[in-house]
């Protein structure tokens, strides 16, 4: 009994202040990770499937749509995938050759192949010599247009007297008739000879005037358009109006003329 009571007050006996200290052994536990919430198992499954190609899906919807609209609104209407017919200058390779290129000189014979027929090339008209590219205006003057007649020619003449069918020339000799007054016996016999002469010739410079102005009118249209552009000039040998036969005024411009009116 007295070996138990000393085994029991040595167990009990608090360490001695002497003694060294020693960091009580702490025991192992098994660590419990935190369990991954429904959202955090989405997140990495979504990271997972990511893939670039539905980002680049959306950027080429982007440029397809973008295309469509600027082809639409260049073509004026015709066409949303740039099939238009008629495109504006800068997007065609012939219009940037013939910038390049400088201008260019053409026969009449030559001139006629660019009529709009061949629609892999150019449409070009000519007046007073001066060649330019109508293909902004094949409505007009390619095959069928209003004014398909001045295509592929140098139709000065018929610009002045609107004779189309009959005038498909730039033979301008005698055009002036056209706003020459007709002689009418009864009014005329109002003037002397003399008189009558210097009248004349006023008459003449003032229609010379008029025909002049009427081309002008014309000449001045296309080399200040924007839709038009000038590539080069007619062809022409020395002498070539001398050997034409000259012209009657056509039925159409003769119409148009009016009786000499004595002025009060």
């Amino acid at each position: 009994m007295a070996d138990d009571a000393e085994l029991r007050q040595r167990k009990a006996a608090p360490p001695s202040p002497d003694a060294p200290a020693t960091e009580p052994v702490k025991a192992k536990t098994k660590s419990k990770s935190k369990p991954k919430s429904k959202r955090d198992g989405q997140e990495g499954d979504e990271a997972d499937d990511y893939t670039p190609w539905v980002d680049m899906l959306r950027v080429l919807s982007f440029l397809f749509i973008a295309s469509c609209g600027l082809s639409y609104v260049i073509s004026g209407g015709e066409s949303f995938f740039w099939g238009m017919k008629n495109k504006p200058n800068y997007l065609r390779a012939d219009w940037w050759k013939s910038q390049l290129n400088g201008p260019v000189y053409m026969t009449e014979k030559e001139l006629l192949a660019y009529d709009g027929r061949d629609a892999s090339k150019p449409l070009y008209l000519a007046i007073n010599g001066t060649i330019y590219d109508v293909s902004n205006g094949r409505r007009m003057y390619g095959p069928g247009g209003s004014y398909s007649v001045f295509a592929g020619r140098d139709a000065a003449r018929g610009f002045v007297t609107a004779c189309f069918a009959e005038d498909q020339t730039a033979d301008l000799r005698g055009v002036e008739e056209m706003f020459l007054p007709i002689d009418d016996p009864e009014v005329d016999k109002y003037w002397t000879t003399a008189e009558m002469e210097a009248l004349r010739a006023q008459e003449l410079a003032d229609a010379k005037a008029r025909a002049h102005a009427a081309l002008k009118h014309w000449v001045d249209f296309f080399a200040n358009s924007k839709k038009y552009t000038k590539v080069g000039y007619v062809k022409r040998e020395e002498g070539w109006l001398d050997k034409l036969p000259r012209r009657k005024l056509c039925a159409g411009a003769q119409k148009g003329r009016s009786k000499r009116k004595r002025s009060q």
